[in-house]
């Protein structure tokens, strides 16, 4: 009986399934990026290409990373895109139109960020209104508040220190903007896998009431998702200001849908079946570098609308599949 208690259990294999599974994108990502290359070596793996790539779309990824805190916790914020297009106008208003210094117009837009997630939060939390309603309403509002601000027109002459420090400055070639979003990342991926707070975000996403009943203040964990959201939301658009030099009324929005795609494909990879900060910047990557190589190879611009939404439409799919089979070997 003694000898039986004292023999160790065997050790599992590696599991290759689980593996490839996680680095699929990677895999896919580096597939992509050698056919690209081989087919159009002098223009797509010259060095400014690739860090062109890198430093464009720094923005995206901090949008995404706004995106995946409130999905993390169960909510979608649609605002996003509308938070980041009015903190860059809030920049060029308050900096090139009145004169303020560029870290008081920053301050204010971050601030605006804060009271947007709170107006959110309230009517989500406090009316019981589906987060996609409400989210999807105040953006649009804030899309009219953008319009007006502006006369529906771009506005240019921000100080030349918030264009340097995002895309003029390079660090072995890269614009500072794509270290800006690598950071936040590593940020955020400490945040859910290594603090306390992080934890509760998850556990609430896997089941609120569950949450709820083992003592979890849900209403407070959300709440502290949906200004975290506004708040990065506002963050990227401080970096869209410095990346253009201006403020534009509309392009902004049109990081939505990328976002959103890039946010459920990188839940597929990394750690499927989970919104997660690295799986969502290989995503970021995987599909820029679809569009930008089919772009070389001169396909219409039209690529870019049929990546993203199909993009979005498959990662969905795939992610809820991840999701329900993490959910039968849970059971």
């Amino acid at each position: 009986m003694t000898e039986a208690l004292a023999t160790p259990s065997p050790r599992r294999g590696f599991n290759w399934v689980r593996f490839l599974e996680a680095y699929a994108l990677v895999f896919a990502l580096v597939l992509l990026g050698a056919v690209f290359g081989a087919l159009r070596p002098e223009s797509f793996l010259s060095w400014a290409n690739i860090s062109t790539m890198l430093g464009s779309q720094a923005v995206l990824v901090v949008l995404t990373m706004a995106l995946i805190i409130p999905l993390t916790a169960g909510d979608f914020d649609l605002s996003v895109a509308s938070m980041l297009t009015l903190s860059a106008m809030i920049i060029a208003v308050l900096n090139a139109q009145m004169g303020y210094s560029l870290l008081v117009s920053m301050i204010v837009a971050v601030a605006v960020g804060v009271v947007l997630g709170i107006v959110n939060a309230w009517f989500i939390l406090y009316f019981r209104i589906p987060s996609l309603i409400v989210t999807l309403g105040t953006g649009t509002f804030v899309n009219g508040i953008v319009l007006w601000m502006s006369g529906s027109m771009t506005i240019s002459g921000l100080d030349d220190a918030l264009t340097e420090w995002v895309v003029v400055r390079r660090v072995a070639g890269i614009p500072l903007a794509f270290y800006y979003a690598v950071a936040l990342c590593a940020v955020i991926w400490y945040f859910f896998g290594y603090t306390t707070p992080g934890r509760r975000l998850l556990f609430v996403g896997r089941g609120r009431e569950v949450a709820r009943l083992s003592g979890i203040r849900v209403d407070r964990v959300r709440l502290f998702s949906l200004i975290t959201s506004s708040v990065l939301a506002a963050g990227a658009g401080i970096m869209y200001a410095g990346t253009i030099g201006a403020a534009d009324p509309l392009s902004g929005l049109t990081f939505l849908l990328p976002g959103f795609a890039a946010s459920f494909l990188g839940a597929t990879s990394i750690s499927p079946g989970r919104f997660n900060p690295w799986g969502s910047l290989v995503a970021v990557y995987f599909l820029v570098i679809g569009i930008t190589g089919l772009t070389i190879l001169g396909i219409q611009t039209f690529v870019q609308n049929l990546f993203y939404g199909g993009g979005l439409v498959l990662a969905v799919a795939l992610s809820q599949l991840v999701r329900k089979r993490e959910a039968q070997d849970f059971t």
